[in-house]
């Protein structure tokens, strides 16, 4: 064995090396133990010797790919070990010269990456079960808000279903869309601390009734701010309320100091507010509602978050209690 194969075989991936017309030229030692064979014995081999049919089909058409392409690949695909068992594997391979600059053959290295997945696998199943039971929870949630608010019922599910909307119109990831939809299925929570009576009062509120029902957002946070999620949801609900120019509250913050999340969800609840009857006013319409957040864009409103709601409107047909 002369150095160079003694150095190969002492990397504990497996590596390969093939001619130009796909036959094994040899391996390494961890080669020979994930396919249970000898480096004599694979020797003028072509991978549907020592592998599954659809698996050989696949790894001669990279090589095929490959040098025709020259240069180097990397893919994920399976193998099948000594045992029979189907291992998940990374696939990097590069073609070799020879002194002449003329490539005749290509060299491949295997990682095996089968126990990753499963924990990656374990890891989304585990996710997706959490997901499904914070989405019960906001439900209850929902519930629990509306009935102590029924004039205002339905109100957090059209925000929460036009702010997500908003959301996928600008464009952004998964993730923030969620967010930003969860917020809005109870970015009223913190009204469960008002007196009902206050909620429901059909006249304007006075100068003392005001600032208690202003302190649903700090009041929402707290309630919050201490439950672990996939999402800001406590920061979200707290700022709400915030305008651009800060003239919002409870905090006074402006432009980017707001969440986009924030800013996408104070548009969704300004329109749906306005269009909707209220105890102590008629629904303004929406005509009303859009007209108000194309005036303020920018100033009072996010312009992009604006700009996607009226293309939601006036170009798409979305309509208010959409799902």
């Amino acid at each position: 064995m002369n150095f160079i194969e003694t150095l190969i075989d002492t990397i504990p991936s497996p590596v390969f090396y093939k001619d130009r017309a796909g036959r094994y030229l040899g391996c390494n030692r961890a080669f020979e133990k994930l396919f249970g064979i000898s480096r004599e014995s694979i020797i003028g081999k072509t991978p549907y010797d020592i592998a599954p049919a659809e698996y050989a089909a696949e790894y001669s058409a990279k090589d095929r790919e490959l040098f025709e392409n020259h240069g180097s690949q990397t893919y994920e695909g399976k193998v099948a070990d000594t045992n029979g068992s189907i291992r998940d594997v990374i696939i990097s391979k590069a073609t070799y010269t020879n002194a002449r600059q003329k490539i005749t053959g290509l060299v491949g290295v295997l990682m095996d990456i089968t126990d990753r997945k499963q924990v990656e696998e374990q890891l989304s199943n585990t996710l997706n079960s959490l997901r499904k039971a914070f989405r019960t929870v906001i439900q209850v949630m929902v519930a629990a808000v509306e009935s102590r608010d029924p004039y205002t019922a339905g109100h957090q599910t059209r925000s929460a279903s036009l702010a997500r909307a908003i959301a996928t119109e600008m464009g952004l990831p998964q993730d923030k869309i969620d967010g930003v939809h969860m917020a809005g299925s109870i970015h009223d929570i913190g009204k469960l601390s008002i007196p009902a009576e206050i909620l429901a009062k059909p006249t304007k509120l006075s100068d003392i009734e005001l600032p208690l029902v202003r302190q649903h957002a700090q009041t929402g946070y707290e309630m919050l701010k201490d439950v672990e999620s996939p999402w800001p949801l406590a920061e979200i609900i707290y700022q709400h309320h915030e305008r651009m120019d800060g003239s919002g509250y409870p905090r006074s913050l402006k432009e980017e100091e707001i969440l986009l999340e924030a800013r996408i969800l104070a548009v969704a609840d300004v329109l749906e507010s306005m269009a909707s009857h209220r105890p102590y006013r008629p629904g303004l319409g929406l005509d009303a509602a859009l007209k108000e957040i194309e005036t303020n864009r920018g100033t009072l409103y996010d312009a992009d978050t604006v700009d996607a709601c009226l293309r939601l409107f006036k170009e798409k047909g979305y309509q208010l209690g959409n799902a």
